[in-house]
């Protein structure tokens, strides 16, 4: 019994660290740049397809191609807020009429990024095999790749968590994301900062692909699954708090593993409950003020 409650809870926390890693980028996009990024999974599915081409037509690493997946995902982002974004901010005549109008442009950009990829990749399901080994944890039997998978995500996100707190663009970041007009005053580039902060939001995304890659098989329509997960981590720990995104990824994490143990099929619908519950409990998070 033992054994089993530690194989469910690490279970969880390599399924939370996946999780957490997504919802930031996300969480930042919407908390700074103010874009309810609908499309965010198909960033995540852009990094996966990378990984996997990189990784079967030139023989490159997966963890190696991070250095190419992370940068490629993140000037994506940067140009389109530049171009879609920014010109979107700059017509609309109210700050809500700018979300709702970016939020009905993602849309329209999660089809695109659909398709392309289905012209591009095809679209049946395909994965590869790296690090399918078994590791033996406290009597518990992991396969290694989600182990480095999880070691990955903490890792990310703490940089994530030290570049905003530590670095003077995080802390432009942070200011921007407080008053933007308060910031700009203050000598801060505000197009600039938003279309960074948007392009570091996919590369988290971007990032989270890859890692996926490594223990899932990837196919076009991926992303959805994932924009939901992240918005129902953002809604648990608080919208625009990266604290929250990290804790409530792992939450989410433990209680898919926890339902998934039950009932294999019921995980996604366990997530959208809490997602409904929480909107009408709690709307604000565990963090959110």
């Amino acid at each position: 019994m033992l054994l089993t409650i530690l194989d469910v809870l690490i279970a969880g926390l390599l399924l939370g660290g996946i999780y957490a890693l997504i919802a930031v980028g996300l969480s930042m996009q919407y908390g700074v740049a103010r874009v309810l990024n609908i499309a965010h999974g198909e960033f995540i599915m852009l990094g996966a397809f990378i990984t996997w081409t990189v990784y079967t037509y030139l023989g490159i690493n997966p963890i190696a191609s991070l250095l190419i997946t992370g940068p490629t995902i993140f000037v994506i982002g940067f140009i389109l807020y530049r171009t879609l974004f920014t010109r979107l901010r700059r017509i609309s005549p109210t700050p809500e009429a700018f979300e709702g109008s970016s939020m009905l442009a993602c849309f329209g950009l999660l089809f695109i990024i659909q398709n392309v990829a289905i012209i591009i990749w095809g679209a049946d399901m395909k994965g590869y095999s790296y690090l399918a080994v078994p590791v033996d944890f406290a009597g518990a039997k992991f396969a290694a790749n989600r182990l480095v998978t999880l070691g990955f995500a903490l890792v990310f996100c703490v940089a994530f968590y030290l570049f905003l707190s530590r670095t003077r663009m995080g802390k432009a970041i942070r200011a921007s994301a407080q008053d933007s007009d308060a910031a700009g005053l203050m000598g801060v580039n505000i197009k600039q900062v938003l279309a960074i902060c948007f392009g570091f939001g996919a590369l988290m995304a971007g990032l989270g692909g890859t890692l996926i890659s490594m223990s899932y098989n990837v196919q076009p329509t991926m992303g959805l699954e994932y924009t939901m997960i992240a918005l129902i981590v953002i809604v648990l720990g608080g919208l625009g708090s990266i604290t929250g995104s990290l804790v409530g990824g792992l939450i989410l994490g433990l209680i898919g593993s926890i339902v998934t143990y039950i009932e294999p099929g019921l995980s996604m619908v366990a997530y959208y409950l809490i997602f409904m519950l929480l909107l009408l409990a709690r709307p604000t998070g565990l963090f959110g003020k």
